[in-house]
């Protein structure tokens, strides 16, 4: 192995591979630190390369905790954390489910704040915390248009932008001039196109801060757009939202005003598969 790679503790790692709508995680018990931990976000970015390892969108670590069933630590694709991700939270409460780490309906640590979660067989709901800083109608400049957006903050933040038709929108070179606009650092944000259905439904593409491109699936986002949709229309909760992939989720609120609160996002946790990553999944 070169030096300045991830030494391993142990000569395996058992995960799990399982898929939140469309977005795909690696799952890792790490209660007991069989993660190689002197860089765990390199750990991350290698085993999260497609075709050179497992690859996912991110990888989520369980570990212990004193004031919740478990914490998570969650990594993008590119090594970087972020603090909150809806289709991971969901695919999270399922793998502690199965594995005997909290029950049915549990309570876990993010970097957003405790979130709450409820299982039933593949469909899991998650209670998100409180969204804030939404902004309605607000103007952009890229440099190479004009842009109408909406904001808001779902554990993450997120733009949300309104077109006629998503098969036209440039989703991975649009989205990533909004991700970078100096209106948005240094953080960064999450960039979602919405537009609506032929049977009055509403679908959304979105391009995710940390992969880099556009996801199948983003949960964080399909909630911030149902809640967006929900200021600026006389929708009401629930509000069901079409993904990329082709599955729909489901998005609960109260609202007061302009305040939301109780944020629910329902929708399915698959298993992929299991298996072991050798030493070879991380050291090239």
């Amino acid at each position: 192995m070169r030096a300045g790679r991830p030494r391993a503790v142990m000569n395996e790692i058992p995960f799990f591979k399982m898929s939140g709508s469309g977005n795909d995680f690696i799952l890792i018990d790490n209660r007991r630190s069989v993660v190689p931990l002197e860089d765990p976000s390199e750990f991350a970015a290698r085993i999260c390369r497609r075709k050179m390892s497992v690859g996912a969108d991110g990888l989520i670590l369980l570990e212990a905790s004193d004031r919740a069933d478990f914490r998570w630590r969650f990594f993008n694709s590119d090594g970087s954390m972020a603090e909150m991700c809806g289709n991971g939270a969901r695919c999270a409460a399922r793998f502690a489910f199965l594995h005997g780490i909290a029950g049915a309906e549990m309570r876990f640590e993010t970097l957003a704040g405790i979130i709450g979660a409820q299982v039933q067989g593949d469909l899991v709901k998650i209670r998100m915390t409180d969204p804030c800083d939404l902004v309605l109608a607000g103007e952009l400049d890229t440099g190479r248009e004009r842009i109408v957006y909406s904001s808001i903050n779902t554990g993450v933040p997120h733009v949300v932008i309104e077109v006629e038709d998503l098969e036209k929108v440039d989703v991975t070179s649009l989205g990533r001039r909004i991700r970078w606009h100096s209106r948005f650092s240094p953080a960064g944000t999450n960039v979602n196109f919405m537009a609506p259905l032929s049977d009055g439904g509403w679908a959304v593409r979105t391009y995710e801060r940390g992969v880099e491109d556009e996801t199948l699936a983003c949960g964080t986002g399909i909630a911030a757009a149902a809640l967006v949709l929900a200021a600026a229309t006389s929708l009401t909760s629930p509000i069901r939202l079409k993904a990329r992939s082709g599955t729909w989720l489901k998005v609960y609120f109260s609202r007061e005003a302009d305040n939301f609160k109780g944020l629910f996002l329902e929708g399915d946790a698959r298993i992929v598969c299991q298996g072991r990553l050798g030493p070879s999944a991380w050291e090239y």
